[in-house]
């Protein structure tokens, strides 16, 4: 078992202000910070941290190698990691206030420019018994997915950034379909009737999440943690991550959402995006604790 994961890799520039500026309003930055990020890269270091052969199908400029270096630290295999001349790797512009709510800008630069011919060739190799993880944020994924399920794989699509087209495109080839609260408000506003899907996860943040299987009519429900927050940047590719590599393992969906529900309280605790994602061993320290 294993996961694969085309995903994004973006380099993080973030900003700490004490608010989040309006519409014409210039605020100064407290901290700034350079890190590694995207939601591709955030939900393959999760899902390595949470002990998953994990394999990450992305690529980068040719200038920035340490960003596959931090990815190999971190337990991810880079081996499919594509360098592409003429790009540049994707970034993203974070705004995080005092209240740990933030706002990004991403440039996707790379991303957008993967190769589909290397991309098959890397998805050789991927099992019936195997995960695919995709997001709203590269190209390819629907050849990406429909190389998955034809090989019997379960594909994890996160629909985000929210788009109702690229939902529809990629649906039918999808396992199941995760979301936060304010994409799954939109997708069930734009889509009627019963969703190809075998279930739906659904983040929504301090309240919980939840596991919808649609084969059975049954849902599972989660409560989050409580923590105090520091910086929610990339909590629900935390979560996602996790859940993913806990199915990957064999664990039933209540025992996964805990797990991932866990790692995603421990990160909000601290800064930064896939350098903040915890261990595994932290994230059962910290079950036991409330356990406790």
């Amino acid at each position: 078992m294993a996961i694969w994961n085309l995903g994004s890799i973006n380099i993080d520039h973030v900003y700490r202000l004490v608010h989040l500026p309006q519409p014409g309003e210039t605020v100064p930055s407290q901290a700034y910070s350079v890190g590694l990020g995207g939601k591709g890269a955030n939900q393959s270091v999760a899902a390595a941290q949470a002990g998953a052969m994990t394999h990450h199908l992305g690529a980068i400029g040719r200038d920035d190698e340490w960003v596959v270096d931090r990815l190999r630290a971190a337990g991810v295999c880079p081996a499919d990691i594509q360098r592409l001349p003429g790009e540049v790797t994707g970034h993203a512009v974070i705004l995080v206030d005092r209240d740990a709510e933030n706002a990004i800008v991403i440039h996707p630069g790379a991303n957008r420019a993967i190769s589909a011919e290397d991309l098959r060739g890397a998805l050789k190799r991927i099992k019936a018994q195997d995960t695919l993880l995709i997001q709203n944020e590269t190209g390819c994924q629907i050849e990406a997915a429909r190389i998955a399920r034809a090989t019997g794989a379960r594909v994890i699509y996160s629909a985000a950034p929210f788009d109702i087209d690229a939902v529809r495109d990629v649906l039918p080839h999808v396992s199941v379909l995760a979301m936060n609260a304010g994409e799954a408000e939109q997708l069930f506003a734009a889509l009627s009737g019963e969703l190809p899907v075998e279930g739906l996860l659904i983040t929504r943040g301090a309240e919980g999440a939840e596991y919808r299987d649609l084969r059975r009519g049954v849902t599972h429900r989660q409560p989050a943690f409580r923590v105090a927050p520091v910086d929610t940047t990339a909590a629900g590719d935390t979560f996602a991550g996790y859940f993913a590599a806990a199915l990957d393992r064999g664990d039933t969906v209540a025992d996964a959402l805990r797990l991932a529900a866990a790692a995603a309280a421990l990160k909000v605790t601290r800064p930064g995006a896939s350098d903040a994602i915890p261990t595994l061993e932290e994230v059962l320290d910290f079950i036991r604790s409330q356990d406790a």
